[in-house]
């Protein structure tokens, strides 16, 4: 399957002061570290995820890096500083990427006030300094839609505390709230009906390139090495899962049931293989008459 290029117009102008003019930060044998909550957490579970798209955008350019997932669904930066030796420091990991600040907006009264979460990601950012891992900050990605939301409105705040911070201690900065925006803008300007999201805040496949896109430039990567990037990206097999919904009587369920036993295979699997087939047989190229 093909990946439609994303609107590189768009995220140029969002992501160019992140370019760095020079070489790429990263280098094989270096290790990255990627903090965060539910997002870094579906981001590293497949391919089609920003943490391993950042990774194979990194094979593109002949850097090889080893991942450390370290994304658990709901947290928020209290909890990310509570792990942060256990599930960072401790793998001694080149690089951490540090997305944290949707969850302490989004949960409400239940979530972290803008003065003590600037506590905590200062206490994260030291102890990284301390421990010689050096971090790219990321900017916090929309809570759904309007950008004017309540949940928005606050988490400018936090935005605005991480891009001052990522200034003040010259960090690497993906700000792929920023990214984000001008990406929906240009796709309604455009009139394409799409979203980067599943349910408002979980990234779709849109969505994962979007931040891959912004963390490579972060980490250095150029227009050029960018879309060297998205070629490979369109090239990988596995880059989306579907989930086909059938509706079967028992005779066909049945008689599906034993055709994937014939080929040893689980129902599901024997679903998945066909469903496959058909799409990938669905999108060649007609024939020349």
């Amino acid at each position: 399957m093909r990946i439609l290029p994303l609107l590189v117009a768009s995220l140029t102008l969002a992501l160019s002061p992140l370019l760095n003019a020079g070489e790429i930060l990263v280098k094989t044998g270096e290790s990255i570290a990627f903090l965060g909550d539910s997002i870094t957490a579906q981001g590293a579970a497949s391919s089609g995820g920003y943490v391993r798209l950042v990774a194979s955008g990194l094979a593109a350019q002949g850097i090889e890096v080893t991942v450390v997932p370290a994304g658990i669904s709901g947290h928020k930066s209290d909890q990310m500083l509570a792990r942060l030796n256990n599930d960072v420091l401790s793998k001694k990991p080149t690089w951490m990427t540090l997305s944290c600040g949707v969850n302490d907006v989004w949960h409400g009264d239940k979530g972290v006030p803008l003065e003590a979460y600037k506590k905590n990601i200062t206490e994260i950012l030291d102890r990284c300094q301390q421990a010689g891992v050096k971090v790219v900050v990321l900017t916090a990605t929309q809570i759904k839609l309007p950008l004017t939301s309540p949940e928005n409105a606050k988490l400018a705040g936090y935005n605005a505390f991480l891009r001052n911070t990522a200034k003040t201690r010259n960090l690497p900065l993906a700000d792929l709230n920023a990214a984000m925006a001008a990406e929906q803008a240009a796709l309604e300007k455009a009139g394409i009906k799409r979203v980067l999201t599943g349910d408002g805040v979980h990234m779709n496949l849109y969505g994962n390139l979007m931040m891959a896109k912004g963390v490579l430039s972060a980490f250095g990567l150029d227009d050029q090495q960018l879309a060297a990037a998205n070629a490979k990206w369109s090239e990988l097999p596995d880059l989306y899962r579907g989930a086909a919904k059938i509706e079967l009587s028992l005779a066909e369920f049945t008689a599906l049931e034993a055709s994937a036993a014939r080929q040893k295979k689980t129902v599901d699997a024997f679903v998945s293989d066909l469903a496959t087939a058909a799409v990938k047989a669905s999108l060649k190229p007609a024939p020349a008459k």
